[in-house]
């Protein structure tokens, strides 16, 4: 039960991470001139974070077919 609810726990950080990565590439793309390596590195870390949010979201509700 503890290992589920420290699973929850890293997946509401990791969402509000994802989530403010994508605030700040929203901000850096509206702003002028963008460094476009920055912008990159941030949407690679967005895509590493959302592969974790999903393989935690398969841990914790796995797909049960019936």
């Amino acid at each position: 039960m503890i290992d589920i609810e420290s699973m929850q726990e890293k997946l509401a950080a990791l969402r509000i991470e994802h989530r403010d990565l994508d605030e700040i590439i929203d901000r850096l793309t509206a702003d002028g001139p963008m460094n476009q390596l920055q912008i990159q590195r941030l949407k690679k870390r967005k895509l590493l974070l959302k592969d974790q949010i999903t393989m935690i979201e398969s841990r914790i509700l796995p797909d049960i077919i019936a």
